[in-house]
């Protein structure tokens, strides 16, 4: 019986990359790993503008606060007191209570009507709608001293609130405005709110174009009526406009300065006073640089939390 010798099958020959492949691919791999530094030494000068401006001054500040210094004699060491001064000096505790008034008056009321606006606006459209958000946001158009000399006239003795009140039998409530410790306050926040509706009402409106129709036909459909509307559909449509809007006018609200010195210098007496207000004393008027750069550092602190609060409250409503 013939037999036939079993050759073993011959292992798959490998054929090399081509010369070409293989350094392309060894440039790929290099590319990767240089990949971060190169994005870094893109970044490098705006890093270094930024750390030059903004760091190294806050920096520099938080360094300042620690110390008693006028600017001109040598400085003495602080330690904290300088920030004990939020718990223990009348004039910055009343400068805080003035800036919860802003808030209201800068972000709550203008956020409330603009949502109203935009709630208004998205169940029917108006005629020269492009016209009226164009005069709301005017304001944020004029410069912050423009605004100050147009309200302070406005609020002036002879002005046009009280020549109206006048006009209309009411002259017992006219009054120098800016110059009445009792209402000087409420009518520097009106002024911010005037200020910022135009902003909000941009931001809402724009936003309830983007919401789809279709959510608003299914519950008109349910029978859903205005209000049952604006929290289903509209409401939720505008978190991130509204996270914005709460953010910008929030931090101008604690930042408030140019309106108040502008109009009523923090008076009469402290009653329009804000931590601004009192940094600017602190610093120029009578020299207390520790105890100004302490104001400054904690309006920093504050803006920083507000703003991440805010952010991390509208990122976990999204979820």
């Amino acid at each position: 019986m013939a037999t036939t010798d079993a050759h073993p099958a011959a292992p798959p020959r490998t054929i090399p990359a081509p010369a070409t492949t293989r350094s392309s691919a060894r440039t790929r791999r290099a590319y990767q790993r240089r990949k971060p530094w190169l994005g870094l030494a893109y970044l490098a000068p705006a890093l270094a503008v930024y750390a030059l401006v903004v760091i190294v001054p806050t920096v520099q500040g938080g360094y300042v606060s620690l110390f008693h210094w006028d600017g001109v004699t040598p400085a003495t060491w602080a330690g904290f007191s300088n920030y004990a001064g939020f718990l223990s000096d009348p004039q910055l505790r009343q400068a805080v209570e003035h800036t919860l008034v802003f808030i209201a008056f800068f972000a709550v009321l203008p956020i409330t009507l603009g949502l109203l606006t935009a709630a208004l606006t998205s169940r029917k459209d108006v005629r020269g709608a492009a016209v009226y958000r164009w005069v709301l946001f005017l304001p944020q158009v004029l410069t912050p001293a423009v605004t100050a000399i147009v309200w302070k006239r406005i609020y002036a003795p002879e002005g046009p609130v009280n020549s109206i009140l006048r006009a209309f039998g009411l002259e017992a409530l006219a009054r120098g405005w800016l110059s009445d410790y009792t209402w000087a306050l409420p009518a520097l926040g009106l002024a911010g709110t005037w200020a910022a509706f135009g902003l909000c009402t941009v931001l809402f409106v724009s936003g309830t174009q983007s919401i789809p129709t279709e959510l608003y036909d299914a519950v008109r459909v349910d029978g859903a009526g205005a209000v049952r509307e604006f929290f289903t559909v509209t409401l939720p449509g505008l978190r991130g406009q509204l996270a914005v809007a709460l953010t910008l006018s929030a931090l101008g609200a604690i930042r408030v300065f140019d309106i108040v010195w502008l109009t009523t210098r923090g008076g009469p007496g402290t009653s329009t006073i804000t931590p601004t207000i009192v940094l600017y004393q602190r610093a120029f008027a009578n020299p207390d640089i520790g105890t100004a750069a302490a104001v400054g550092v904690v309006l920093a602190a504050v803006s920083l939390a507000v703003a991440l609060v805010i952010l991390k409250l509208s990122e976990d409503r999204s979820r």
